[in-house]
């Protein structure tokens, strides 16, 4: 029993010795930690230390209980004393024991809180490098907007004059267009009167060659 509890004490001693120091062992030492803690292994840890307590209570009841004896029989066995001996020594160690498991657990919380609290930063701070990269980035881009804008405006006024001038053009040739019609029309207009007086010309001169026709017919009868 002596011998398992201090070999006990002396594992715990250099996994506390390991968190001390930032090594490899002390990365190995974490990381079973953190399986120990998954699972079923936080129910082994409280069976094992609800064990130990049983134990400890035992070894002080049996102190408490032999020192009883001694006084009541007011004689010192040297037996009694051995065993007492023992016993404390055993208490002792369980105790220590159970000290150095709850110093362990605090610590390796603690390490884990501090790990996750350094990753939290690092992202924060990849975060904030990006965010300003970004804006760097982003006025670079404003500024080359800026520029392009300023090549492209003297441009747009050019193509906003020729476009004026284009539309005066267009103007002036639908007004021509539109003389052009009216003066078609007054053309086919005067085209039509034309017709009709040659038509009525027509009708007029075969009038008098018919009237002529006929008193010739006359006056050769």
């Amino acid at each position: 029993m002596l011998q398992l509890l201090y070999t006990v004490i002396f594992g715990q001693m250099l996994v506390i010795v390991s968190f001390l120091f930032k090594t490899p062992v002390r990365k190995l030492v974490i990381v079973t930690l953190d399986r120990v803690k998954r699972g079923r292994g936080p129910v082994v840890v409280k069976s094992v230390a609800a064990t130990l307590l049983v134990v400890l209570a035992s070894s002080l009841y049996s102190i408490s209980k032999i020192q009883r004896r001694a006084l009541d029989a007011a004689v010192v066995n040297p037996t009694d004393q051995v065993l007492v001996s023992k016993h404390m020594l055993e208490a002792s160690l369980m105790g220590f024991v159970l000290f150095l498991s709850l110093m362990i657990d605090r610590w390796h919380h603690c390490i884990r809180e501090l790990r996750l609290l350094r990753k939290a930063m690092e992202a924060a701070k990849k975060q904030s490098r990006s965010f300003e990269d970004g804006k760097s980035v982003g006025a670079a881009e404003h500024k080359a907007l800026v520029e392009e804008i300023a090549t492209l405006k003297p441009k747009i006024e050019k193509l906003e004059s020729e476009r004026e001038v284009k539309a005066s053009k267009a103007k002036a040739l639908e007004a021509e267009v539109e003389a052009l019609r009216k003066q078609s029309e007054g053309f086919l207009m005067e085209y039509d009167r034309l017709l009709a007086d040659n038509q009525n010309l027509r009708s007029q001169l075969q009038a008098i060659d018919h009237s002529s026709s006929h008193s010739v017919n006359k006056k050769s009868m």
